[in-house]
């Protein structure tokens, strides 16, 4: 055989060996299941089967999440989709609810969990999402602590806003806070305390708790006093059922952690206790309960001697 003719034929032999390759290979390209196989990626093949995956994510996400286990965050019915400023009890029941807003942050939240910890204290956190999504092991922590968290919104927005908006101001915090640390809260604190534009009416439809204050140490002013100020404004105006607005983020607040322990000194010194909002609120609910079953309601065919 001539040197040409086996050339044409080895040709002839590689052009086959190349058409077939490129054949096995275009089928493999063409039928993506099989490149998606040769890659080890596997998808669901229908929207059910997505939707069936997602669950499983979020399942797993959620076993991730070990819950606080020392809190008291239900609320009685009666305070649900109301505002309050503080809570109403008897003059010799000395009890008052620190709470602080804005946080979480890594510094200032983290001195104030240290010394509510040497005091023995459980306070009230009202928490805006975007620093929960900042920072959440300080907001894990707030949780291991045993202390109360509270919705504070997302952006800490003052602006009137539509439903749309208020919902997701509200509802975006709620589910970063249970993620982060595995709370479901029912408190609600509106930023600035606006009650007209538009955050508060949805948060009362959702059944939230609105938290105000009854007093505050003016940590978050302009201005902000000096600490022995800061003491002074809370220790002056302090009674039985007091909430107390305090500030753990939102701004350098080393002024609070100064005053913090001395603030806590005082109001032991005039016989306070501690409590957190869920707490104070069940205090009065109870106090409420045996008001009404020791003076029941008399109706104009009734008399109490009956």
């Amino acid at each position: 055989m001539s040197t040409r003719k086996l050339s044409w034929l080895s040709k002839l032999i590689i052009i086959t060996l190349v058409t077939g390759t490129s054949s096995l290979g275009i089928s493999l390209l063409l039928t993506t299941s099989g490149f998606e196989h040769l890659l080890g990626i596997v998808k669901p093949k229908s929207e059910s089967a997505k939707a069936n995956q997602n669950k499983l994510m979020s399942a797993s996400a959620q076993q991730n999440i070990s819950p606080a286990t020392d809190q008291m965050n239900e609320i009685p019915k009666p305070f649900q989709g109301t505002i309050v400023y503080q809570g109403k009890l008897k003059a010799n029941e000395k009890v008052i609810a620190l709470t602080f807003d804005d946080g979480p942050g890594p510094k200032n939240t983290a001195q104030i969990l240290e010394i509510l910890k040497k005091n023995d204290i459980k306070a009230t956190f009202f928490m805006i999402g975007e620093m929960v999504k900042y920072f959440p092991q300080v907001a894990k922590q707030v949780a291991a602590d045993g202390h109360v968290i509270g919705n504070h919104t997302w952006h800490h927005w003052y602006r009137r806003m539509d439903v749309a908006t208020a919902a997701s101001e509200i509802d975006r915090t709620a589910e970063i806070i249970y993620k982060t640390t595995g709370e479901k809260t029912t408190l609600f604190r509106p930023p600035g305390g606006f009650l007209n534009n538009g955050l508060v009416e949805y948060a009362k439809n959702e059944k939230y708790a609105v938290m105000m204050w009854s007093e505050e140490s003016g940590d978050a002013e302009r201005r902000s006093p000096q600490v022995p100020m800061l003491i002074k404004n809370v220790l002056k105006y302090a009674k039985p059922g007091a909430i107390v607005l305090m500030h753990d983020g939102g701004g350098n607040r080393s002024k609070s952690v100064k005053a913090l322990p001395e603030m806590i000194a005082g109001l032991k010194t005039q016989g306070y206790r501690f409590v957190t909002i869920p707490q104070l609120l069940e205090m009065q609910a109870q106090e409420q309960h045996l008001a009404e079953v020791a003076s029941p309601v008399v109706t104009k065919d009734e008399h109490p001697n009956n």
